[in-house]
Parts: structure tokens; sequence; C-alpha cells
């Protein structure tokens, strides 16, 4: 069965996103009542029946072949990453029973990269952006306000949640609707990937609920994957710097997420003083935090 209702709000989320000024549209002046181009003008653009596209936006229709998705991905102007979520989310997902899923590792590849990476800061983030480990400089630069070792609790850190949640972390990003709208995107598409996950579903009507922004966000439909973006930051220990956030992936596993700047700047001295205040080098505490039953 086709997620045709999930299907249907994407696209009718992004129509009403597009001006007729944006694509070519005439309105000949007329008066709209509603923002974005109507069904009918973007049927036109993707080169289908108004009738045919309305079936779909409504989840009346259950077929949707490729090539009709990127005529409507390419008339709704979507990047890469949001066409391929539109076909994810026009692709049959097989019924199951709903069940919580088994809790995200750390693999062992992943962690001797973080262990590695002393003099960097990195975290590891699973796909709903819980927080699998961290080093001491991803830690101190991410989230110094919490314990260390809060990785290993039952309820681990969550960067979505801290971002909408937690003042502290909020405060540290100068852009901070910027790097909000990125951690919404992401969500987005990891909705679409894993549409069973109650964990995610539970963590996006959590944020909804507590937070009006997170909803008016979500709403929006926009997906962003996550890639690299430099971030202005206002950390309480070393001042204002600016970070290059790379996040790798091999494509199966968790994300790593590092912060870096240019060598020599004085975001790169920044970093090296945040490592020099937290006692990176200390020999009382471990340099990378992951669960207990994921250390070797």
């Amino acid at each position: 069965m086709v997620e045709t209702a999930r299907l249907g709000d994407f696209l009718k989320t992004r129509r009403s996103q597009l001006r007729p000024e944006d694509v070519g549209v005439p309105t000949y002046g007329e008066r709209r009542r509603v923002p974005g181009l109507r069904r009918e003008e973007l049927a036109r653009l993707a080169g289908v029946s108004s009738s045919y596209y309305t079936r779909l936006e409504q989840g009346h229709s259950a077929t949707a072949s490729p090539e009709v998705l990127d005529a409507l991905a390419t008339a709704l102007r979507l990047d890469d990453a949001e066409r391929q979520h539109l076909h994810t989310l026009a692709t049959p997902v097989r019924q199951s029973r709903a069940r919580r899923p088994a809790a995200e590792r750390v693999p062992e590849a992943t962690g001797q990269l973080l262990d590695a990476l002393t003099g960097v800061p990195a975290i590891v983030l699973g796909r709903r952006s819980d927080v699998l480990a961290w080093n001491v400089l991803g830690h101190a630069l991410f989230a110094g306000h919490l314990a260390f070792d809060s990785v290993g609790e039952p309820r681990r850190p969550n960067m979505a949640r801290l971002l909408f949640l937690d003042p502290h972390v909020r405060e540290l990003y100068a852009d901070w609707p910027s790097k909000a709208r990125a951690a919404v995107g992401n969500l987005r598409l990891m909705a679409g990937r894993y549409p069973d996950d109650i964990a995610l579903h539970e963590l996006v009507g959590e944020l909804s609920a507590k937070s009006a922004e997170f909803a008016s966000m979500w709403a929006d439909h926009r997906v962003k994957a996550c890639a690299t973006a430099v971030y202005e930051m206002r950390h309480p220990l070393v001042g204002p710097l600016t970070v290059t956030q790379q996040t790798l992936n091999n494509g199966t596993g968790p994300n790593v997420v590092l912060a870096t700047a240019p060598a020599g700047s004085p975001s790169h001295v920044a970093l090296a003083l945040l490592g020099i205040s937290v006692g990176e080098a200390s020999e009382d505490s471990p340099l990378v935090t992951r669960p207990p039953s994921e250390r070797r």
C-alpha cells in the first residue's frame, strides 16, 4: 500500500509554497484566494492531467510512475534530497504491526574513528538525532552543560530536542533558525524512510506539542540531508567562533558529525582553547563516551 496521505500532504504543502511568478505562470492581475499554485497549474507544468494530479494529491490514486514523480519534482523545483524524498513517499510500504525499534548502536569501526579524533569535536548521532557517543571536545562544544556520560542513560540526549527545548543549546547558535530548520529537515527525511519508527513519531509529537516553532517548521514539509554547513556559535567558555559542521555517513550506520575551523583562524584557536579548558588530555576521564555495552 502506498502512503498516499503522506505523499498528498507533501505535494499540497510544496505546491502552496510556489508562487505563480516563480515558475512563469501568468495570473493576469487576478486576485487569488489561496497562496501558491493551483492544482491545474502544477499539473500543466508537470505534463499530467489535472484530474490525475488531483487524485494523487487527495490520496485517491495509489500509482505514480518514477517519470511522473520526476516531472512533479521538476515542476515543484525540488532539490536532489527533496526529489528523493518524494520518491520515498510514493514507494509501497509493507504493512506490519508497529513496534519499537531496537536500540541504535555505535558500530565498532565508528567507535574506532571516534577514538582517533581526539583533537576534533565529534559526536555520533542516530537517525532520530539521539547522541550515541561523543568525544570530550564534541561534548564540550555541543552540550558541555550535560553530564559527559549521559549518552549511556536510557533517555539519551537528543540534538533536535536540545535545539528546541534547551536554552543553553539554543543560545549556542547565532543563527538558530537556520540550524533548527536543518534539524527538522533531517527528521522529515528520516520519517519518510522509516514510517514505522514509533520512537521517531513520539519525538515529533513531543516537539510539536512543546514547541510552536518546531510545529511550524514541521508543517512546511521541508527536507534537508545532513551534509556540510557553516555555523556561527557563541560558546560560553571560549566566546564566538565559526565552525564547519560535516556529517560523515557510510549509508548504513549512524552519522558522525565533526566541527572544524581553518588552521590558524581565530575559531581554530578557540577550539584549541576549548580542548585545554576541558582537560582533553586528562588521564582521569575517558576521551570518548558511549554506552558501556559498546565499549571495548
